[in-house]
């Protein structure tokens, strides 16, 4: 079975977020970091990634990544201080 992650990605702490899924991490983010992920992480300066979760197949997490954008901004917010309370850059630690 293939694994799969939703991730979010910020351009500072409580500034703009974007919500993603992808099958390969570490080559999504760096994607992002480099201005080639998406056309909103670019617009926006969103380089940091502040939240990660994995699951065991693409639908589950697919299906978590529409949950998610559907909330409000405060659960997103709230989700990410408790998981990342200092909005740490997780890059460092999945790219290891």
């Amino acid at each position: 079975m293939r694994r799969a992650y939703v991730y979010i990605m910020i351009n500072k702490p409580f500034g703009t977020l974007y919500i993603g899924v992808t099958s390969d991490l570490p080559a999504r983010i760096c994607q992002h970091k480099n201005g080639t992920g998406s056309d909103f992480c670019r617009e926006h300066g969103l380089g940091r990634l502040v939240y990660v979760e994995e699951y065991d197949s693409p639908c589950e997490a697919i299906a978590r990544e529409k949950a998610m954008k559907a909330w409000k901004r405060r659960w997103k917010t709230d989700l990410i201080i408790k998981a990342n309370p200092n909005w740490d850059d997780l890059w460092d630690v999945i790219n290891s």
